[in-house]
């Protein structure tokens, strides 16, 4: 069984200052300290933010799925000229649920000289006799960091006009 769940959200910031935060490490980087409610480490396994980089998530009870903390994701693909980033878990989390394929990809859209759109996407396969696991993907996590990179950087921008 194949599923998708998409989220939009215009960002009141220019699409390179987007990709910046969500086309490498920095997003990683931030939300520990920022989303603690989600977020208890980001391991970075290998890797310089580019395609191959391998990530461990630790995430805070309850966020992923009742029987796992962590998960790994790998990279898959990072496109600096599309502004388009995928990666893929490559170990625990939904894997461990007969999820065959768990693929969340963010892409930045440009939209004026200082709006763009963030498309974030989770793509999913699972198993015929783990269909029933499907209702665990939800699109929530990619909304609640959508927000925060919303959020983030508009305190960014504040703060370096005030400077």
């Amino acid at each position: 069984m194949f599923g998708k769940v998409e989220h939009e959200l215009e960002m009141h910031a220019p699409a390179s200052e987007v990709w910046d935060l969500y086309g490498g490490l920095q997003l990683g980087k931030v939300v520990v300290a920022e989303l603690p409610q989600m977020f208890e480490k980001v391991d970075l396994i290998q890797g310089d933010g580019g395609p191959g980089t391998v990530l461990k998530l630790t995430f805070a009870p309850g966020v992923l799925v009742p029987e796992s903390t962590s998960n790994k994701e790998k990279f898959t693909k990072v496109d600096n000229k599309k502004r388009i980033k995928e990666t893929e878990v490559i170990e625990g989390g939904y894997l461990d649920l007969g999820f065959t394929l768990f693929r969340v990809r963010f892409e930045v859209t440009e939209k004026g000289e200082e709006s763009s759109i963030l498309k974030s996407t989770i793509e999913y396969e699972v198993k015929e006799e783990n269909t029933s696991n499907a209702s665990l993907v939800s699109v929530q996590p990619l909304v609640v960091l959508a927000e925060f990179g919303k959020t983030y950087l508009n305190k960014n921008k504040a703060a370096k006009e005030t400077n």
